[in-house]
């Protein structure tokens, strides 16, 4: 796994928590909610290509399919 792909995951959930932080105290809960989720789309659609090169390593060592 390139260690770029774990700074941009930590860059993501640091402005997620800082937006976080700045709409609950303005009592923007439904906000949040939707901030979160957006983040946690965000995060899983980076990590998508690095599961399809795992996924295509380990068929390649175990002759699978």
């Amino acid at each position: 796994m390139e260690i770029d792909l774990l700074f941009k995951i930590a860059a993501v959930g640091i402005i997620v928590a800082i937006l976080n932080l700045i709409l609950k105290k303005t009592d923007h809960d439904e906000q949040v909610v939707m901030l979160n989720v957006a983040g946690l789309i965000i995060v899983l659609m980076m990590l998508i290509p690095a599961l399809s090169d795992l996924i295509n390593t380990v068929k390649d060592t175990f002759g699978l399919w």
